[in-house]
């Protein structure tokens, strides 16, 4: 059995192996960084990921919920299976300096990063012979996905049976992929002051579209004779904000609905306008409740109005918890590489990850690290400090999996026996499936009956 002494050298001969492939981990974030590609279409990036993984010696399985890679190396002896994850798709910010001219896809949220640095890990376990050290196994993974962006073409794939969820996690969740994993394991990039941290929770999320249905009429002479759509979606909106004060601050609920089409010409009453919004939430009972009073907003106001209304709800993320121990590890390795105060933790954060659905059946952290530029998500976000982004993300990674699974995986079986997942794989997918819902209301019909 490894002492704590050989784990340091373990953690020191991985960091080393890194620091001989950093230049090539760089190199593969900067191309994945130049071809970006959105959610369930990174099929150039999941080459480049199983090309790099089959280098390493490993059997990568790959067209995982479409797009996705795993590849699998057993440590020295028995144990649980770690996964080290990273995230293969890009945003859609055609302003960014970096953005694919046709598409307008680009990689405003590091992920990139994260695929060279989950890379760079599996080069340092595997390079260094520390695998042979380790209890268990190790699963190197690039998830499809995860930013929830283009619903209509994913609700495409859904509607033709390709996919169920919307994510990545949560599709790989479905198929089974995460049936052999027992915890994992991500980073992601930021802009900050310090090194890294570690968010304890943050937002899940639904996803709702709304379509509100008037009836037409010349806008300047007639308009009497029309119902106005525009009118019903902007009373639902100011009736969504009016609910703020019926939410609980703990449950951190954001609202943010825009409309994403107003009418057809503005000489005519607006016919048809549809609306997209998340609801946000840190718990489930949260979600559920905030879900249901903006169902009841969006009623009421197409009732008003006269207008007909259909709202489908679809489910998003699940909300996020860190597992404690997990995140003091990963943290105890910020600060040999950084300093004392090199790592912090914060509460909570209102932002959303899939990670939050991996998270309700085994035990997941979601860390960050400096080393980026600009707004996330904006057309000014840049991975500036590639040696912090790219290779102390590998090391990380790999020093943080080498103290879970060092001394026959004894730190990773005392996080297992100590947080039992809050669903089993039956019951979150229960969930999931529960929170879809079409349904469509016919305040105009009622009132011509009445």
């Amino acid at each position: 059995m490894s002492s704590v002494k050989d784990i340091a050298g373990l953690k020191a001969g991985v960091a080393a192996a890194i620091d001989e492939n950093a230049e090539r981990i760089i190199g593969i974030g900067e191309a994945i960084l130049r071809a970006p590609e959105t959610g369930f279409q990174e099929v150039r990036t999941a080459a480049r990921v199983a090309e790099v993984l089959g280098a390493l010696g490993l059997a990568p399985q790959t067209g995982l919920a479409l797009t996705g890679v795993k590849a699998v190396a057993d440590g020295g002896g028995p144990g649980p299976t770690l996964a080290l994850l990273g995230e293969l798709d890009s945003l859609c910010i055609p302003a960014h300096p970096f953005a694919d001219p046709e598409t307008g896809a680009a990689h405003a949220c590091g992920h990139n990063a994260q695929i060279a640095g989950m890379l760079g890990a599996a080069m340092g376990l595997t390079g260094s012979g520390a695998l042979s050290e380790l209890g268990g196994r190790l699963a190197f993974m690039a998830v499809p996905a995860e930013e929830l962006i283009e619903v209509d073409y994913r609700l495409g794939l859904r509607e033709r049976g390709e996919i169920e969820f919307l994510t990545g996690k949560a599709e790989l969740i479905r198929l089974g992929h995460f049936s052999d994993v027992d915890m994992a394991l991500m980073c992601h990039t930021k802009n900050d002051e310090r090194p890294s941290h570690v968010a304890d929770s943050s937002n899940g999320a639904l996803i709702k579209r709304i379509r509100f249905l008037g009836r037409a009429a010349h806008a300047g002479s007639q308009p009497q004779r029309g119902i106005n759509a525009l009118n019903a979606a902007n009373l639902a909106m100011t009736a969504i904000a009016l609910l703020r004060e019926t939410f609980y601050d703990h449950d951190t609920i954001r609202i943010h609905p825009i409309i994403t089409r107003g009418g057809d010409a503005v000489s005519s009453v607006p016919a048809e306008v549809t609306m997209e919004t998340f609801v946000r939430g840190r718990s489930l009972e949260g979600i559920v409740d905030a879900n249901r009073k903006v169902d009841r907003a969006l009623r009421g106001a197409a009732y008003a109005i006269g207008a007909d209304v259909e709202i489908e709800t679809t489910a998003g993320y699940l909300p996020q918890h860190n597992n404690p121990r997990m995140s003091e590890l990963w943290g105890e390795n910020v600060r040999g590489l950084y300093g004392e105060d090199g790592f912090y933790r914060e509460e909570h954060r209102t932002g959303s990850t899939d990670m939050g659905d991996l998270g309700h059946i085994m035990p997941v952290t979601h860390p960050y690290i400096w080393g980026a530029k600009g707004v996330g998500h904006g057309a000014d976000y840049i991975l500036e400090s590639k040696a912090d982004v790219y290779v102390n993300m590998a090391k990380l990674l790999a020093m943080t999996a080498v103290d879970l699974l060092a001394q026959g995986a004894r730190e990773a079986r005392a996080v297992l026996d100590s947080s039992p997942p809050k669903l089993t794989v039956a019951e979150y997918l229960e969930f999931a499936r529960g929170m879809n819902a079409t349904a469509r209301h016919e305040a105009a019909r009622t009132l011509e009956g009445s």
